[in-house]
């Protein structure tokens, strides 16, 4: 059946594969984003119909959301060192209130919310399941939990909805999350802060962009979260040396104490502050060698019938390719 859907976040980059895969799939797609986005021409050409502007905007998500039969809310503020709490609040809290109302009132037959494994903060007894724990180590990852309070107060309401917590989302036409990681390793040596021996949950862009489609599709997500990520985590070592893999280099691991870097983080984060520029290290991307991500994905895959296509090495080897392509490696 076709469908007349909505995605915020539309031109970003989960938001602009899952936009490709409904059209592709022959619905009609609305996307909705703050920005246009390296792939604003190539999703109009295809046939999206693409929206500029927040969905802090009531009345421009009450006009988008009529005539859709499904939402999908990826929208969100993520994370940088100098964005005032308040903006977390507004767009991660705020606005998906007011899709949710807009949602309601549309009689809309389903509304899917992208949340984040980082709910769970750093997990103490891996794999954590949905139950585990919520523990949000920083603003952004509070504020989209706050978020699905927000959503279970419409499911309680009578609006058929899911929440999906997606893990470290990663692939082509992703810029930024793991091009630092890649370039660090093509200079052949990588700085390890503590023994690398923490553990990181991949989830590679495609295999989410399944675990949307079912969300739609299946009738047992609605009122449920689920937790999404390739079948395998991994310690950070392993993926550095994986990297370097599929780069075809060898990689020199330096280790080094964690924190030490951890207070210089903190220092330049605050002498950087009075100036409002953004310091060049930071505490969260130092977290990255504390906090054990690691997934328990069984309720999806029984539910859902999510079923991970594209294992760590491959979806490396394709990444590594498109950075390569577009000269960010």
């Amino acid at each position: 059946m076709k469908h007349r859907i909505l995605v915020t976040g539309g031109t970003g980059f989960a938001g602009s594969h899952l936009v490709r895969r409904l059209l592709h799939m022959g619905h009609e797609v609305v996307a909705l984003d703050n920005q246009k986005g390296i792939v604003f021409d190539e999703l109009a050409a295809e046939g999206a119909e693409i929206h500029i502007g927040s969905v802090t905007d009531r009345q421009l998500v009450n006009r988008l959301v009529q005539g859709c039969d499904i939402v999908f809310h990826l929208a969100a503020a993520f994370r940088k060192v100098d964005l005032p709490k308040e903006v977390y609040w507004d767009i991660n809290v705020n606005g998906t209130r007011y899709l949710l109302e807009a949602a309601y009132e549309a009689k809309v037959a389903r509304f899917v919310y992208c949340s984040t494994c980082g709910v769970h903060g750093n997990v103490e007894n891996p794999p954590a399941a949905e139950d585990a724990p919520i523990a949000p180590e920083d603003y952004y990852q509070f504020t989209k939990y706050e978020g699905e309070k927000v959503v279970h107060e419409f499911m309680q309401r009578g609006l058929p909805a899911a929440i999906l917590r997606p893990a470290a989302i990663y692939g082509p036409g992703d810029p930024e999350r793991w091009a630092m990681l890649f370039k660090r390793v093509a200079r052949g040596w990588f700085p390890m802060l503590g023994n690398g021996k923490v553990t990181y949950h991949p989830l590679y862009i495609d295999n989410l962009t399944d675990a949307f489609v079912l969300a739609m599709e299946k009738d047992a997500a609605l009122g449920q979260t689920y937790l999404i990520a390739d079948d395998c985590y991994y310690p950070i070592e392993e993926i550095v040396k994986m990297v370097a893999q599929v780069l075809e280099i060898d990689v020199k691991i330096y280790h080094l104490p964690y924190f030490p870097v951890w207070f210089t983080a903190l220092l330049v984060e605050t002498a950087a502050r009075p100036f409002k520029i953004s310091p060049p290290i930071f505490r969260r991307r130092v977290d990255w060698f504390r906090q054990n991500r690691a997934f328990d994905i069984s309720k999806a895959r029984k539910e859902l019938g999510y079923n991970p296509r594209v294992d760590l090495l491959e979806g490396l080897r394709r990444t590594a390719e498109w950075y390569r392509e577009h000269n960010l490696i």
